[in-house]
Parts: structure tokens; C-alpha cells; sequence
């Protein structure tokens, strides 16, 4: 067995840097307005309530369905969401989270913190070369292509099957990531992640489970998806589910 008991994984609550993408793509302008770098983005005030959700769901399971390893994007918003997630119960109190940089959110270099319509005013020749090569190679000077995420992710894998067999490990992070992981766990092809992702986005909170399965036992088992995009958690402690992307432009098409 060289795979996790359970792997969650839960993109973090609603950010003010979706708040404030939203406000910006409503105004038609250019740039998003936020002071702060995309990793100092805070939790909005509804965020924090759905971490609460999700702790306070775990929290009414058997001990052992809770998780036991809680690993993070080093960025402030899927933090926030871990640690408000462990001080509701979700795990044990003082279970320790552990920042992993390749969980980080996607880095779009140039393009950061640009509206749709502002990559189109400000760098029309990226906005081209998107078109052309797809959001899946196109990589922005500066940032990082969907296959650079899935470069990473495949180490961050390794190292989970190698520390956490037999563990119940729980992964906060951003929904590119979310969605780079289905398609390494799965075995996708670009064709498939991407109609996934135009069928709507990974809801803030939201569970996306895998458990292991053994198989035959001739092998070393695989991880087989049990759920994805679930929002009961949140649907259950009448907290609003929220889908909207991150500050950052070039999420969807």
C-alpha cells in the first residue's frame, strides 16, 4: 500500500480577492483593485463562516473518519480556512499544519491581478497566444501554464505516498490545484480536465475525497475518487456556497 487511507482535498473559503475579482469584472475595468500580494489575500468574513461549516461538519464524524494530516498551500486564505477548520473540531486541536509551497495557487506572472477585459487591454498578445495554445500550455511571461502546476503536484504526490500510507491526510489549497490533481490521480487528458472545469468551478469549501483502493492486491492500489465539489458540509450548517474564481484573471474558457 503506498497511498493515503483518505485524501481530501478542499479549496479555501471565500477570499476578499473574489469579492473584489467580482466587483471589478462587474465594473468592466482593468485591474482588480487590491493592495496586498495574491499570498496576504485574507479570508471575507463569509469565508470564515464556511471554514466553520466544514470544521463543525467533521467534527460530528467518528474519530476515525476525521483527518490526521492537514497539509496547506503556504498562502494566507487556504491557511486561514485549515486553521479555522482544526479550531472547529475537524481534527485533533493541535494538529500541526504543514505548509507545502507546491500547493500554492497558480502564478500568472504578468496577468496577475488583470480582468478578463484587462488582459485583452493592457497585453492583447497574450490574450492571443491563450486563444491559440489554450489555457493548458499558454503560460504567461512570469507565471506558470496549467502543465507547470501538474509538474509540481506530481512530486507533492510522491510525497504522500511515501510519509502518509495508511493516513488520512487533508489538503487545503486553491482550485486549480483542485483540479491539477484530478487530473494526475485520474490519469486525464487535457480534453477531459477541461470540460470538468467549463462545467463550473470548484465552490468554495468544497470536498473533492479519494480513498484508497486496494485492488486485486497483485499491486500497490490505487486512489479511487469517492466525491467532487461537494458542498453538503456547508449546505447543512446553512452557511452560502460561493464558486466565484480567485483575484486573478484568465480562470475560465
Amino acid at each position: 500500500m503506498n497511498w493515503p487511507e483518505q485524501l481530501i482535498i478542499v479549496r479555501h473559503g471565500q477570499s476578499a480577492g473574489n469579492i473584489a475579482r467580482d466587483e471589478a469584472h462587474e465594473a468592466a475595468i482593468d485591474r482588480i483593485p487590491l493592495t496586498a500580494r495574491d499570498a496576504d489575500i485574507p479570508l471575507s468574513a463569509l469565508g470564515e463562516a464556511q471554514a466553520q461549516a466544514l470544521g463543525q461538519w467533521f467534527s460530528k464524524l467518528p474519530p476515525d473518519e476525521r483527518p490526521t494530516v492537514l497539509l496547506s498551500s503556504p498562502y494566507l486564505r487556504a491557511l486561514q480556512t485549515g486553521q479555522i477548520f482544526r479550531d472547529c473540531g475537524g481534527t485533533v486541536a493541535h494538529e500541526p499544519i504543514c505548509f507545502d509551497e507546491r500547493l500554492r495557487e497558480k502564478e500568472f506572472g504578468v496577468l496577475d491581478g488583470l480582468t478578463t477585459v484587462g488582459v485583452a487591454n493592457v497585453f492583447p498578445d497574450q490574450a492571443e497566444f491563450r486563444r491559440l495554445l489554450g489555457k493548458f500550455y499558454h503560460r504567461p511571461p512570469g507565471g506558470e501554464s496549467w502543465c507547470d502546476v501538474i509538474l509540481r503536484l506530481r512530486s507533492v504526490l510522491d510525497t504522500i505516498s511515501l510519509h502518509y500510507r495508511g493516513k488520512r491526510v487533508m489538503i487545503f489549497t486553491h482550485q486549480v490545484v483542485v483540479l491539477c490533481m484530478r487530473y494526475i490521480i485520474e490519469n486525464l487528458d487535457e480534453a477531459t480536465i477541461l470540460d470538468i472545469d467549463r462545467q463550473g468551478e470548484v465552490a468554495n469549501c468544497a470536498i473533492t475525497e479519494y480513498r484508497f483502493n486496494p485492488g486485486d492486491g497483485s499491486g500497490d492500489g490505487s486512489l479511487a475518487l469517492a466525491r467532487y465539489n461537494v458542498t453538503a458540509p456547508l449546505n447543512q450548517q446553512s452557511t452560502p456556497v460561493t464558486t466565484a474564481p480567485d483575484a486573478i484573471a484568465g480562470r475560465r474558457g
